[in-house]
């Protein structure tokens, strides 16, 4: 499975952007995906997960009602809108699968297969 993901750049606190990650090769209709971010000098963190079957999701606190995860099976791709932004949110954002899913959305060790990142960056 390759993922990409797309999406980040510069916004203003209070601003939105949504990412978006494509999935190509291998594909899986059960498991899970989820987004992680890494802030400078900080250890990458969950953000959010989603199961693809069923839809179920998680979130961390630092974001929950601000941001959604969403995903479209049939092109493959997941979702994170992101509204609310805050400084704080300015991270490296990473898209990653979870073939068999375990129960646990937030356990880096949990994912198969991650993306590249993509730079988010929220002005004060």
């Amino acid at each position: 499975v390759q993922l990409q993901a797309s999406g980040g750049g510069l916004v203003q606190a209070g601003g939105s952007l949504r990412l978006s990650c494509a999935a190509s090769g291998r594909t899986f209709r059960s498991g899970a995906m989820g987004w992680f971010r890494q802030a400078p000098g900080k250890e990458r963190e969950f953000v959010a997960g989603i199961r693809k079957s069923g839809g179920s999701t998680s979130y961390a606190d630092a974001v929950k009602g601000r941001f959604t995860i969403s995903g479209d099976n049939a092109k493959n791709t997941l979702y994170l809108q992101m509204n609310s932004l805050k400084p704080e949110d300015t991270a490296v954002y990473y898209c990653a699968a979870d073939v068999y899913f375990s129960g646990s959305y937030s356990l880096e060790y949990e994912y198969d297969y991650w993306g590249q990142g993509t730079q988010v960056t929220v002005s004060s």
